[in-house]
């Protein structure tokens, strides 16, 4: 008698732990349950892979979706919408909403207002501050939480942690591994001057926020981990010199890239988009992204995550240094990343562990991350050899512009599948939402 299966992904080449291989892939209740030679097998529904790429699901381990607080630029529907139509399974999302998640309150209240309306799986960030400190160690370990987000600039009130101390006593209370974005606020606030000018443009906004403002929050971030043994995470590295610095300490500090910052570089990108190529760490000069690469490459670089972080037209429109830092990013990720495969900036391979696999392993994700017996059944396929051109039209954020709107990239996303649900194809969605929390290994709790 023939094998059953829920659903049967079929004649794709599937990167699977052993590589690139044809196959079929089998689920059942919404797990992975066979790869291999399926064509004989019988399923309740069918989806023809030939000539199509079989991926592990994306994981975007850095989006802002705004909500609570500030819907007008984006919110869990909207954001975890742009996430599947890109090909993205799960998404992690910061705290820096309003109010801020800094409580088991704040935690549960996200997780209610995903539930029946994200798109994809999710989980969210606690913010660290001044505020909750004592109970982060309690706080890091709920259901649905990602981990610990701590800003040592470009943030307010509570969540910004410029000093030391404080961040010595964050370091300090928490076992998981922490999320930190690397900015050195006094020397910032000291270089804001130079913003402060008649005719100011975003060519500045590198200039405000310069090299060493970034290294110097990193090398003091690192030197206070080593203290604690606290494994640390560092978000969006945007210098060469950081990433010389991190191959050093790679025991306990991983790296995250964006797709923006091996993109973009200045000065091109703010004479081309000016205010709406502003976002923190800036988009820099084009020997930093080359030393990005270079880290990709080498395997300094963990992850790759979008820093998805909205603002509507009007509001990046302000002259500069009053306009928003931010851009959208979660639905473009994958799109760009796959244009880089094919210029033979990175490989498949590669392109997979810094989506999926280096997600997982890092942050500790349960069933996440491989095509493997027993996960989670969470793909991205995509057509390697399409040729798209992104539009304002075809994006899903409230904000409604993309800083990649006209470019012509090579690979696209085909469709996305959650625990073996189509939730994505050809550009289409296929409700009802039902994304759901996701669980972590250092989060697990007793079966009873």
């Amino acid at each position: 008698m023939a094998d059953t299966y829920d659903f049967i992904v079929a004649g794709g080449e599937c990167f699977t732990t052993a590589g690139l291989v044809r196959a079929d892939i089998g689920v059942r209740n919404g797990r992975f349950a066979a790869i291999g030679e399926l064509s004989t097998a019988s399923a309740g529904e069918r989806f023809d892979a030939r000539g199509l790429t079989v991926l592990p699901g994306v994981i975007d381990s850095q989006v802002h979706f705004r909500e609570p607080g500030l819907e007008h630029k984006e919110d869990l529907e909207s954001g975890t919408r742009g996430a599947a139509l890109g090909g993205v399974t799960a998404v992690f999302e910061m705290p820096n909403t309003k109010p801020s998640t800094l409580t088991a309150e704040d935690l549960a209240a996200k997780l209610a207002l995903a539930k029946g309306r994200a798109w994809c799986d999710y989980a969210f960030y606690m913010g660290g501050s001044a505020e909750n400190v004592e109970q982060l160690p309690m706080l890091e370990r709920l259901p649905g939480c990602c981990g610990v987000k701590v800003f040592m600039g470009a943030s307010t009130g509570t969540l910004l942690v410029p000093d030391d101390p404080t961040l010595d006593r964050i370091l300090a209370h928490g076992v998981r591994r922490m999320a930190v974005h690397c900015e050195d606020e006094e020397r910032m606030n000291a270089r804001k001057k130079l913003g402060q000018v008649p005719g100011a443009t975003a060519h500045l906004h590198p200039v405000m926020r310069d090299v060493e403002s970034a290294l110097i929050a990193t090398q003091r971030l690192v030197r206070l981990a080593r203290k604690h043994g606290r494994r640390v995470h560092v978000l969006h590295v945007t210098t060469e010199e950081e990433m010389a610095f991190l191959v050093d300490h790679k025991d306990i500090a991983s790296v995250e890239a964006t797709p923006q910052h091996l993109t973009l570089s200045a000065p091109d990108c703010y004479d081309r988009l000016g205010t709406f190529a502003q976002m923190n760490p800036p988009i820099r000069e084009a020997r930093h992204r080359e030393g990005l690469w270079r880290a990709v490459r080498d395997g300094v670089v963990d992850v790759i995550g979008s820093d998805h972080a909205p603002h509507t037209k009007e509001e990046k429109s302000q002259p500069f240094p009053n306009s928003p830092s931010g851009m959208p990013g979660v639905q473009t990720l994958l799109p760009l990343l796959l244009d880089h495969l094919a210029a033979g900036r990175l490989s498949l391979a590669r392109l997979v562990d810094l989506t999926s696999a280096g997600a997982q392993r890092i942050f500790g994700l349960a069933r996440k991350g491989r095509i493997a017996l027993g996960y989670d059944a969470d793909l991205t396929i995509v057509d390697l050899k399409s040729k798209r051109e992104i539009t304002e039209k075809w994006m899903a954020t409230k904000s409604g512009w993309t800083p990649y709107a006209g470019m012509t990239v090579t690979g696209w996303p085909k469709a996305t599948i959650i625990r073996g649900r189509v939730v994505m194809r050809e550009d289409e969605l296929i409700g009802p939402p039902a994304g759901e929390a996701l669980r972590f290994m250092e989060t697990l709790r007793p079966e009873v």
